[in-house]
C-alpha cells in the first residue's frame, strides 16, 4: 500500500482541506467509517448480539496494540479515556505519607490532576520547570529525590511536540525502583512503542488523536510488576477469572490487566479502532514514523524559510515528533485566516499549533507556507 492509497481513503481530502489537525482529533478513515456502519446495520437488523464476535475483535486488536508497544497483549485493558487511565494508576497505588510525584509545568492536566487529587493523601508533587518548551529526560532525573515513587510524563508534548527520551528515563527509574508512568496520546499512532527496552511500568492512551479512532475509547498498559501492586479501585463482573459463573461472586481477580476492565466497553470504539490499527500495519509501521518525520523535518524548514518563531528550541532529530508549534503576533487571526482557506490547525495556549500525519505530504505543507506568506495582519 503506497501513500496515494492510503489519500483514498480518507473523505475530506476530496473537499480541498489539509488537515493539520491530529493531535486534537483524528479524521476517521474509509475503513473505520464502512467498519462502524456494518457494525450499526448488524446490530439493527442482523445478529445482534454477537457478543462472541466482538470478543474475538476486541482480543485482536489487543494484539495489535501490543505489537506497536513491544508488549504482551495480558498487559493491556480498553477503558474509556486517557484520564481515568491515569486516575487508575493514581487510586491504585499504595501511598505513604510523604511520598513524591515528578511531573512538570507543561504537562497536558490529564497528566496532572489526578495525581494532585492525591495531595489529600500526603503525597507531593514536584514540577519540573520546562527550559525553551522541552522537560528533559535530564532535567526530570535531577528533580528526583529520595521519595520520588512516581515519574509521569506525556511521550510527546502536546504544545510543543517535544519527544522526551524514553530510553534515558525509563533505565533510570528501573535503577532506582521509580514507577514509570507515560501519557501516550500524542506519540503512539505516529510513533511505536518499546515497553521492554524503556522498561515502562504504565501507559494510558486515548484512540482518537493519531491513532485515528473514536473519542470515549482508550487503553492502559500495566507491566506483570506493576500489576502485583496496583490494585484495582473499582472491580466489576468482568474484573474476575470466572465472569460467566454469574452467581458465584467469587471475587477472585484476572492475573492479567483485564482486571481493571470492570464491564461494558465502548464495543463500537475497539470495532473502529481495530480497522485504523490494522491500517498501520498494512501501510507498515516504520513507514508511518518515516512519513510523519519527514513532514515534520519539511515543515519545519519551510517555517524556517519564513522566519516563524518555534516554541521549542530542541529541534535535533530525537526529539522530534509530529506536532510543530510556533508564535505569532496575531495567532487568532492567522488561526481564523488559515481556517477560512481550508487548513486546519489548533490554538493552545497562544500557540498555533501543526500536526499533520503520515498520510499528509509536502504539496499541502506547501500550500500552508504559501497561505501564511499572503497573511498580512
Amino acid at each position: 500500500m503506497n501513500k496515494s492509497e492510503v489519500r483514498s481513503l480518507f473523505k475530506y481530502l476530496s473537499s480541498g482541506r489539509i488537515y493539520f489537525n491530529h493531535a486534537s482529533t483524528g479524521p476517521l478513515s474509509n475503513r473505520v467509517l464502512d467498519e462502524i456502519n456494518e457494525r450499526l446495520v448488524i446490530s439493527s437488523e442482523g445478529v445482534i448480539d454477537d457478543f462472541q464476535s466482538f470478543i474475538n475483535v476486541a482480543a485482536e486488536t489487543k494484539n495489535l496494540l501490543s505489537e506497536m508497544l513491544n508488549s504482551d497483549s495480558n498487559s493491556i485493558a480498553f477503558i474509556d479515556n486517557t484520564t481515568n487511565g491515569i486516575n487508575l494508576l493514581a487510586q491504585g497505588i499504595k501511598w505513604n505519607k510523604g511520598d513524591r510525584i515528578i511531573l512538570n509545568d507543561i504537562e497536558f492536566p490529564a497528566n496532572v490532576y489526578p495525581f494532585m487529587n492525591l495531595k489529600e493523601q500526603g503525597v507531593e508533587i514536584d514540577f519540573v520547570k520546562s527550559k525553551n518548551g522541552a522537560v528533559s529526560a535530564d532535567d526530570i532525573i535531577e528533580a528526583v529525590k529520595p521519595n520520588t515513587k512516581l515519574i509521569s510524563v506525556s511521550f510527546v508534548q502536546f504544545l510543543t511536540g517535544y519527544k522526551v527520551d524514553m530510553t534515558k528515563l525509563g533505565k533510570f527509574c528501573k535503577e532506582n525502583n521509580i514507577i514509570f508512568s507515560v501519557d501516550a496520546i500524542q506519540g503512539l499512532g505516529a510513533f511505536t512503542m518499546d515497553v521492554i527496552k524503556d522498561n515502562i511500568d504504565f501507559i494510558s492512551c486515548g484512540s482518537q488523536k493519531w491513532l485515528m479512532g473514536l473519542q470515549g475509547l482508550a487503553f492502559v498498559y500495566v507491566s506483570e510488576k506493576l500489576r502485583s501492586e496496583l490494585s484495582p479501585k473499582y472491580v466489576g463482573w468482568l474484573s474476575v477469572e470466572n465472569a460467566w459463573s454469574l452467581l458465584d461472586f467469587d471475587l477472585r481477580l484476572k492475573k492479567s490487566a483485564e482486571q481493571y476492565q470492570t464491564g461494558t466497553v465502548n464495543t463500537i470504539g475497539i470495532y473502529a479502532l481495530n480497522a485504523s490499527l490494522k491500517l498501520f500495519k498494512e501501510y507498515g509501521y516504520e513507514n508511518v514514523t518515516k512519513d510523519v518525520l519527514d513532514n515534520t523535518r519539511y515543515l519545519i524548514q519551510k517555517l524556517q524559510d519564513i522566519n516563524a518563531e518555534f516554541v521549542c528550541d530542541a529541534l535535533e532529530e530525537k526529539y522530534l515528533s509530529g506536532i510543530v508549534s510556533i508564535r505569532h503576533r496575531d495567532f487568532d487571526a492567522l488561526f481564523k485566516y488559515l481556517n477560512e482557506n481550508k487548513v486546519s490547525t489548533a490554538v493552545r495556549d497562544g500557540i498555533l499549533r501543526f500536526s499533520p500525519h503520515f498520510y499528509n505530504n509536502f504539496e499541502e505543507i506547501d500550500k500552508v507556507i504559501d497561505l501564511m506568506k499572503k497573511f498580512t495582519h
